[in-house]
């Protein structure tokens, strides 16, 4: 499956905050790195008016900062369905968006974020962000990636993410969101 649009757009995306919660992000390979970028990519989304929908597992926690902090004034959508759209208050926050292009972040990579992603293509667009997602098992991690990328998921990093949706440089969002990438 091809997706429609291989670029991000600001006016069509919806940021997807997978389960980044305290009982499972100490045995991520490389959580650091997830927590620091996706916490970013939650300020960059809010800057620029794209929708987050935020996810936790019920019983694993709360999510951790410094995405927490970011996600203040929003409640997550609790569940306990493995892939997001097996829950109904997920798919309810994501059609009040509007939007048809899902950017996912998240854990696990090899669990609930390709089960998310996988789901998701029969309806939206969806780009997986390869350098905010994580597993326990980095292998994990590296075959959901190359499982989604063949099933037509646009598999992407941060960075790429944040300049697709800001467009142009010289603008009050670009200054405003340039220390972030920097």
């Amino acid at each position: 499956m091809r997706p429609k649009s291989w670029v991000a757009r600001r006016s069509d995306a919806v940021l997807v905050v997978i389960d980044l919660q305290e009982k499972l992000v100490p045995h991520i390979a490389g959580a650091g790195g997830v927590l620091d970028r996706t916490a970013r990519l939650v300020r960059v989304a809010r800057t620029l008016g794209v929708p987050v929908v935020w996810t936790e597992q019920r019983n694993l926690g709360e999510t951790v900062d410094p995405v927490r902090s970011e996600l203040q004034g929003m409640e997550p959508v609790r569940k306990l369905a493995f892939g997001c759209f097996g829950d109904g208050a997920f798919r309810r926050r994501l059609d009040a968006t509007g939007r048809n292009t899902l950017i996912l972040a998240g854990i696990e990579a090899h669990i609930c974020v390709a089960q998310t992603a996988l789901q998701g293509l029969a309806e939206y667009d969806v780009h997986v962000v390869a350098d905010a997602v994580g597993s326990r098992d980095p292998v994990n991690r590296d075959v959901a990636l190359a499982r989604l990328r063949a099933a037509g998921v646009v598999v992407t990093t941060w960075e790429m993410v944040v300049y697709e949706l800001l467009e142009r440089a010289g603008t009050d969002e670009f200054r405003a969101v340039l220390p972030l990438v920097k």
